[in-house]
């Protein structure tokens, strides 16, 4: 991938389906079809609102954490390794772009903490490579993974 040729990403087959409806934007709520989600969304104080309920980047961040987990266990598994006691952190930032827009920025930070630093970085950088947030953003979202 380091010659510049694009990658196709997109799916070739739809297994799963998932909708979800907000209700009045950052100020308001967010409602899954299945009613498992049922939550109040805030904009956060940093951006001018009361932070009395979730928002968008918490959203984000804990659905790019928990899918690359998944794709950083499943390539674990894959190779033969155990990935019991690993986790991954995400940090999800906003911003205002050039484009007179706004946009976001992603830290993802990965314990594996029983295994050495090469394996680690081989594992990380192919779960980057298999997960389906990682492929949605890439080129256009910063992501930034780190060891921990």
């Amino acid at each position: 991938m380091t010659d510049g040729t694009a990658v196709d990403t997109r799916p070739t087959k739809i297994m799963y389906v998932a909708e979800a409806t907000a209700h009045g934007g950052r100020e308001g709520w967010v409602t899954s079809q299945d009613g498992q989600i049922e939550l109040r969304v805030a904009m956060p104080p940093a951006l001018g609102g009361d932070g009395n309920g979730t928002n968008p980047e918490q959203l984000f961040a804990a659905g790019y954490s928990s899918c690359f987990h998944n794709a950083l266990v499943l390539v674990g598994r894959r190779a033969g390794y155990d990935l019991s006691g690993s986790t991954v952190a995400a940090k999800v930032g906003i911003g205002p772009n050039q484009q007179k827009g706004y946009g976001l920025a992603v830290a993802l930070s990965v314990s594996l903490p029983i295994l050495d630093q090469a394996v680690a970085g081989r594992l990380i950088d192919e779960a980057h490579a298999v997960c389906p947030y990682s492929n949605a953003t890439r080129g256009n979202v910063d992501v930034t993974i780190v060891l921990g």
